[in-house]
């Protein structure tokens, strides 16, 4: 059975009330059976979705001896697509950190304790997400790993986003991104119209994360197409406990990059902070 199968049979939905309509979530447990071990939450990209993870959650949780929580955002893989129409406004993160997650975690029972102990590892958009929930519920989770977050808007990342709007209409990456999500355009202008919106150009959220008190580590690839490593030199900067970890011949994507490199860093990094 490859991947995308795998993960389509082992998947199950929740129902969650939390916006301006009801959402359905697809989502898929991994080790289910180590009741007691901690929950690492997976957090994807910004085109991501369960499937598209492949089997890199699997391992990381393997290698942590956790559960693992993977789950497809509003909008992707066989999640509730936006509706007809619908923009998400500059503050779409935020959304997703402060009330959709929650809500999930409400939605499957996961108390106070288990978020104590709770990792959130994350990319990209994930990455992000991860930043703004760990600072706006600073108690509720062990710590987390994010790998090319953003936490301001940079000339370089509009312009990488553009030219993957016209690749997305020009080529096949439509057809290619059909495997991971139901709705496709849903995913992908979700994604595309928000990040290109003007009222996003101003967006910084380095302020924000200052709360956070929580371990902290960052992975950053040097070649990154969509981000410079000034950006998590400024989480460094906001947040100073954060570990950094840069990357050399690695893009925007180290779990796939430099998956060796991006699992012994986390955990490393882990293994230092688990109780």
């Amino acid at each position: 059975m490859n991947d995308q199968a795998a993960s389509i049979d082992m998947t199950r939905f929740a129902e969650l009330n939390c916006g301006a309509y009801p959402v359905r979530i697809e989502y898929r447990w991994l080790n289910p059976e180590r009741v007691d071990a901690p929950i690492a939450v997976f957090l994807h990209e910004g085109l991501g979705s369960i499937a598209l993870w492949k089997r890199w959650p699997q391992t990381l949780c393997d290698r942590l001896n956790c559960r693992g929580l993977v789950y497809s955002r509003p909008g992707y893989g066989r999640s509730t697509p936006r509706q007809a129409g619908e923009k998400w406004p500059a503050s779409f993160l935020h959304h997703q950190a402060q009330d959709v997650l929650p809500a999930l975690l409400d939605a499957l029972g996961i108390d106070a304790r288990e978020r104590s102990r709770m990792w959130l590892i994350g990319h990209s958009d994930g990455g992000t997400i991860a930043l703004l929930y760990a600072s706006a519920f600073p108690n509720a989770l062990a710590g987390l790993a994010i790998m090319a977050p953003h936490v301001f808007v940079e000339a370089m990342t509009v312009q990488a986003i553009a030219e993957t709007r016209t690749t997305y209409e020009t080529t096949a990456l439509r057809d290619k991104l059909r495997s991971y999500h139901d709705d496709v355009d849903s995913a992908f202008y979700g994604w595309n119209d928000a990040w290109l919106n003007p009222e996003f150009l101003h967006w910084d959220i380095t302020g924000e994360i200052a709360p956070i008190r929580r371990p902290l580590l960052a992975i950053q690839g040097r070649d990154d197409e969509y981000a410079s490593m000034l950006q998590i030199d400024k989480i460094k900067g906001a947040v100073p406990q954060t570990q950094l970890v840069k990357l050399s011949h690695c893009g925007h994507s180290p779990h796939r990059d430099a998956a060796d490199a991006v699992n012994n860093a986390i955990a490393a990094f882990v293994a230092t902070h688990r109780d």
